[in-house]
């Protein structure tokens, strides 16, 4: 398979494509005697490192999903993406806490904390995990829940794949068979007063709000995008409220009326649809990716970001995106668990291609607009939106208490460090 992040190489030493729980262990046991490392990939989206060498455990073909309408749960393996678990869940007026593209992997997302279009509403997809199951860096099988193995099952909810390779979750569903939402697209020129106003807006927006963002955009000439957004500088207001268009509609109109929008496509919505409101990527592209979470996002925030990436700025890159945080996110979670990045009241994110001559400048890019928002920064930054990192940088997401226990953990699970790629727990260099 082809990751969807074509920027990294991915030649490992040798490649095994699982089918079941099985072949993951017999991986991990023969990774074990041979000294490897090993990598693991369901659909990419993740990748931020080169792999090379090593053994590399492939999940796609380990797609099962199973509904419990009764429960409210749904059991997922390894390769599953969102899109099946929304469209398996959806007959029964459920919705998965997904991310903002369907085509994402869910366990890998979830590892890392998962914050999607109904987080502020329900909180971060990791607090919705009930089981899982994992192969240890002994070849174990383990059945892991709050009760079988509690220091575990905190740990990898929030800590990513440093403690196995997890072939199956199951996770709660939410109420959810609706939205109001969608984008409205507004004109470059008009960047400054709509970044400045979602500052504004979006600071005491209630939990209904299950999510908004305002993204700058540089979009290509393609032809299956809307003329009036084909080769633009636009800014997109991404938007859903779950308690009907009337509500919705009150709370967006403070929005829409900051500058004329290009095109608004905000309306009600079976949640089926939610793709629409992000509007990511279908297709694998190479990029470089990075992030901070952010204590507010004032003016001068604003401001500092768009002297980077704003109107007459020519940079390679395509995305930067302020996504409002708190919510049910800032609340800690019925079970305990390691999600980074609660204290959060936005998360920034930004993409850059790496594709011929940008290549060579895109990293020092996305490090100068994570830079420009340090007065703001969080405490703690979201796992899953910070993009290649070193070990110094991954380690500085926990307390130094919570690291202490994630590194117990890890040992116990993981002695000779086989897993993680390059977001790997207390490695060193």
């Amino acid at each position: 398979m082809n990751p969807y992040n074509l920027a990294f190489p991915v030649n490992p030493a040798t490649r095994v494509s699982a089918g079941g729980v099985e072949d993951v262990a017999a991986a991990v046991q023969q990774a074990r005697r041979q000294g490897r490392r090993v990598s693991v990939m369901a659909t990419g989206h993740g990748l931020n490192a080169p792999i090379e060498d090593g053994v590399l455990i492939t999940t796609e073909r380990m797609r099962e999903v199973t509904i419990d309408p009764t429960a409210r749960t749904a059991t997922l393996a390894a390769g599953v993406r969102w899109a099946q678990v929304i469209e398996a869940a959806a007959p029964y007026g459920l919705a998965p806490v997904n991310g903002s593209s369907a085509r994402v992997g869910a366990v890998g997302y979830t590892l890392g904390g998962g914050s999607g279009p109904l987080s502020r509403a329900y909180g971060f997809a990791a607090d919705h995990v009930r089981r899982v199951r994992l192969v240890d860096g002994t070849g174990q099988v383990r059945e892991v829940d709050a009760d079988s193995d509690p220091e575990l099952f905190w740990a990898v909810r929030g800590g990513k794949g440093n403690f196995g390779v997890v072939t199956e979750i199951e996770i709660g569903l939410m109420p959810v068979a609706t939205l109001y939402g969608g984008s409205v697209y507004y004109p470059g020129e008009a960047a400054r007063d709509v970044l400045q106003a979602f500052g504004e807006w979006s600071a005491d927006l209630p939990d209904r709000v299950s999510t908004t963002s305002v993204a700058v955009l540089r979009l290509p000439p393609l032809p299956e995008l809307p003329e009036v957004l084909r080769g633009q500088l636009v800014v997109q207001l991404r938007y859903a409220h779950l308690d009907g268009v009337e509500a919705g509609e009150k709370v967006l109109a403070g929005m829409r009326s900051v500058a004329g929008p290009l095109l608004d496509t905000v309306q009600e919505m079976p949640y089926t649809a939610v793709d629409s409101i992000h509007q990511d990527p279908p297709e694998p592209i190479p990029f470089w990716d990075g992030g901070a979470g952010l204590a507010g996002f004032p003016a001068e925030a604003a401001d500092a970001l768009l002297d980077l990436v704003g109107p007459g700025q020519d940079v390679p890159i395509p995305l930067v995106e302020v996504r409002l945080q708190g919510g049910a996110m800032a609340r800690p979670p019925v079970v305990p668990n390691a999600v980074t990045g609660r204290d959060a009241a936005y998360a920034l994110s930004a993409v850059g291609l790496m594709a011929g001559d940008a290549a060579r400048v895109v990293p020092a890019l996305i490090a100068e607009i994570v830079a420009a928002v340090g007065p703001w920064r969080s405490a703690s930054d979201l796992f899953n939106m910070i993009g290649p990192a070193g070990p110094e940088r991954v380690a500085a997401l926990w307390t130094e208490a919570d690291r202490a226990r994630l590194l117990a953990v890890k040992q116990r699970v993981d002695p000779a460090g086989m897993f993680g790629g390059a977001h790997t727990i207390g490695r060193t260099s």
